[in-house]
């Protein structure tokens, strides 16, 4: 009998209190994440952010210079568990408040 594999939750949290020119993004899962590339789509700008390893716990900040308060996007977060498989996550740029 095939048992497909269960659900794989996504490992960060966001704190948005400091939308819309500071984001961070904790590690929240228990395992240490690899070669996570934070890319920025949408108002103002934001350099692109290359972390090679990110421990459980661990944080990092993202910050977007010239949004408006009003104004939206997404970042696009990738990442690699330990056994290597590579994950895709659209973070929402939403203000402080809303949900991730």
């Amino acid at each position: 009998m095939h048992h497909p594999t269960p659900a794989y939750p996504v490992p960060f949290s966001v704190d948005r209190s400091a939308a819309p020119r500071r984001y961070e993004i904790t590690n929240t899962s228990s395992e240490t994440l690899d070669g996570i590339d934070l890319t920025h789509l949408g108002t103002g700008y934001s350099p692109p952010l290359v972390v090679r390893r990110l421990e459980p716990g661990r944080g990092l900040s993202l910050a977007v210079f010239g949004a408006g308060a009003d104004e939206t996007g997404v970042v696009i977060v990738r990442w690699r568990r330990p056994d290597r498989s590579e994950y895709l996550w659209r973070m929402s740029l939403a203000g402080p408040g809303l949900a991730p």
